[in-house]
């Protein structure tokens, strides 16, 4: 009950940001351009070989990390920097402190640093009665605000120049004017004194080289090299995740950080600092500069044979940049310091469980994080697995638990729904929707019609579906999943007609189940690996050349979780390859195996456009396989905006997260009927779902299929 409380809280405060106009037309507008930003950046690039090399470098260094310490802190020392180890953030912090005190610093001066604001140093050092200053614009805004950043890279995106107008004329005592030129002037005026004046300056560092002792800052502003070089005393605060063996290491971090975190081809500033011992300040007194380099949780997790992955983070902020949860409800509900995909990760190691119970199930695991981590970290993975940690120590909820229990076993799981055929009635409409009344127990998901359970599941339709004869091409075997066997059964006898057409002997192992994503996005890992391998086993004795399914999400799961789940078992290792190497999604096996193409079907089609579902272009990396098959079978095809973008159903997230995953349904719906387009076609059932049901509440006419059912109403008998 007070998980469900805590849950509700936060729901609470999501309506905040919900209710913030500005700052959803703000993160839209930046993710548009983002996108296309990024793409010009890396246009002359194999991107993921850059990738590949990222995560390479920084896997190489995991085995290392003490040594690597040793040797920067000896050749740092060698050169007259002072390198100290802090292993939590309540020591930085007192080792900065310290610094000041020994040293004689009042005024300090900072330049961004998420490490420092993960220590939360601004408050320690006010603490003690020095005087600390943001000189980063965005991070003097929100200090002025008394606020977190927002972003990693633009900290404060989530405020108009109004709002800083407002805040500049209060901090100034004169009337500004809200245009951004005449703000960045008020605030180089306002700080100018402050580098003149002060004692310290505090910066972070993006990488530590180990064999000269040399960091390196990337940074768009010039205020990084005024805190290094104006104040006698200079502190550098790093995470021990910053160490690289040499430059060229670190070059390679270089080429991917400015493209993918703002799609710039250079920052402004690339800074190296070794050494202090030919500095000067600024008052032609001796230079020291300090070094502290950071644990906070990180050797931990270096240790972590899954988790380690993490350290390939180069802190671009690009997995918010593409979230489409983040650019709803922006970094302050989307993250503890830390926000984005990496930032739910982050705050679990860095700050405990507490802080990352409610923000870690807001991930909507449509993998955009994943596709665009600049050192390919499985970041969808990661978080459901730290929601699986604080739910296996702290307790399982009841809605999780009773799911997992039922689906547990596949026959009380199949029984329970052919009793909701009977039990749906007195609410079930003659259209395939229920009416209202369910409504009235859940008035959140009221944005979209729910559809009924189907009279007849595909499973006992089966047998009565005419097999090919002859002309036997390949043998294969259907997984419908839950939604296609129960809820939408003529999606699948559509594939098997089509499939029939073309030479494919078909089987439909009866003892299949859920492919248990479901219970992954729940948390109940347990449950999903016995589902995982009820599936394998229900499939191992069948034959065939491909295990097809209409499930883009499936698809995804089959493939690619179900060897995390089995493969640590010797005994199932084989089965599992055997099984994930035969599995492939409808469109990838019609056009590529079946190579149905224009001869295949007849006349011409209505106008129609492509939602894609999530697990389908980035999951699987299918991305023209359904639109050219459209195109074949005559339709008048018309590309929506954002067509790879979610569209807010995510399984559980829906009904955890009613309000988001209306606003995404809102957002695709608007920009299908820009195409206007009279068919809305998609590989996924859930998806099917989402987008079929809030088409209704809209009353619009637009039909929504499976793309195999689109396919089948054009094919040509034996095309």
């Amino acid at each position: 009950m007070q998980d469900a409380k805590n849950l509700k809280e936060y729901r609470q405060t999501i309506q905040e940001s919900l209710g913030n106009d500005f700052l959803r037309r703000a993160l839209d507008t930046f993710a548009v351009t983002y996108r296309a930003s990024r793409a010009r950046a890396f246009a002359e690039f194999d991107v993921q070989q850059l990738v590949d090399e990222v995560a390479a470098a920084k896997d190489a260094v995991l085995p290392r990390l003490l040594e690597l310490y040793s040797e920067f802190k000896k050749n740092a020392e060698d050169a007259g920097v002072k390198v100290h180890f802090a292993k939590d953030a309540a020591e930085a912090n007192r080792l900065v402190a310290e610094i000041a005190e020994r040293s004689g610093s009042k005024k300090i001066i900072k330049s961004k640093s998420m490490t420092a604001e993960e220590t939360l140093l601004n408050h320690a050092l006010e603490d003690r009665g020095l005087e600390v200053v943001e000189t980063d614009l965005g991070e003097w805004i929100i200090q002025l605000r008394h606020e977190g950043p927002s972003h990693m890279v633009m900290p404060a995106i989530h405020l108009s120049r109004y709002q800083v107008k407002d805040l500049f004329s209060e901090v100034t005592g004169a009337r500004q004017e809200p245009d951004i030129e005449k703000l960045v002037k008020v605030a180089r005026r306002e700080l100018r004194s402050k580098f003149v004046e002060a004692d310290m300056g505090v910066t972070g560092a993006n990488f530590a080289i180990a064999d000269t002792g040399t960091i390196g800052l990337v940074t768009n502003e010039g205020n990084a090299r005024l805190v290094t070089t104006l104040p006698r005393v200079h502190v550098a605060l790093l995470g021990i995740d910053k160490l690289v063996p040499t430059v060229a290491d670190a070059m390679k971090i270089l080429r991917v950080l400015p493209r993918n975190a703002t799609g710039q081809n250079l920052t402004s500033y690339v800074t190296w600092i070794t050494g202090a011992n030919e500095c000067r300040s600024a008052a032609d007194k001796k230079k020291e500069i300090h070094f502290i380099v950071l644990d906070n949780g990180r050797l931990e997790m270096a240790k972590d044979p899954l988790f380690s992955q993490v350290f390939r983070c180069v802190r671009c902020g690009a997995c918010a940049n593409v979230c489409p949860v983040y650019r709803l409800v922006g970094g302050h509900k989307m993250g503890h310091i830390y926000i984005g995909a990496i930032g739910l990760i982050l705050t679990y190691f860095f700050h405990g469980p507490e802080k990352a119970r409610n923000i870690v199930q807001n991930c909507i695991n449509c993998e955009a994080c994943k596709d665009i981590c600049a050192g390919g970290i499985d970041l969808p993975r990661l978080i459901k697995q730290v929601h699986v940690r604080i739910q296996d120590k702290e307790g399982h909820p009841l809605p999780s638990l009773l799911l997992a229990r039922v689906m547990k076993s596949r026959k009380l799981f199949h029984t329970l729904l052919r009793t909701a055929k009977w039990a749906q009635r007195p609410v079930a409409g003659d259209d395939g929707f229920m009416r209202h009344l369910p409504m009235m127990f859940f008035k959140e998901h009221d944005f979209k019609a729910l559809p009924t359970v189907a009279d007849k599941p595909f499973r006992d339709r089966f047998a009565e579906l005419a097999q090919p004869r002859e002309g036997i091409r390949f043998r294969v075997g259907l997984f419908s999943g839950c939604v296609q066997d129960f809820v939408y059964p003529e999606q699948m006898e559509a594939a098997f007609t089509l499939f029939a057409d073309h030479g494919c002997a078909m089987s439909f192992p009866m003892e299949q189940s859920c492919c248990g994503l479901p219970l992954q996005m729940m948390g109940e890992m347990a449950t999903s690996r016995s589902v995982a391998e009820q599936n394998l086993r229900a499939f191992e004795r069948e034959g065939v050349d491909y295990i097809v399914t209409l499930c883009a999400s499936c698809a995804s799961h089959l493939k690619h979780n179900y060897p995390a789940l089995l493969g640590d078992d010797p005994l199932l290792q084989d089965k599992v390859k055997a099984f994930t190497a035969k599995v492939i999604d409808f469109s990838s096996f019609a056009r590529d195996v079946l190579g149905l193409d224009a001869s295949a079907f007849t006349g011409q089609g209505k106008a129609a456009t492509f939602h894609s579902p999530c697990h389908l272009c980035r999951g699987l990396g299918v991305h023209e396989a359904p639109r050219r098959l459209l195109e074949a079978a005559g339709y008048d095809f018309r590309e929506a905006d954002e067509s790879e973008v979610c569209c807010g159903f995510g399984g559980t997230f829906s009904a955890k997260f009613p309000e988001l995953s209306a606003e995404l349904l809102r957002k695709k719906l608007d920009n299908v009927e820009k195409t206007g387009a009279e068919l809305l076609l998609t590989d996924c059932p859930g998806c099917v779902m989402q987008l079929r049901g809030g088409l209704k509440k809209r009353g619009s006419t637009i039909v929504v299929q499976h793309t195999a059912e689109a396919l089948a109403a054009r094919k040509k008998k034996g095309g």
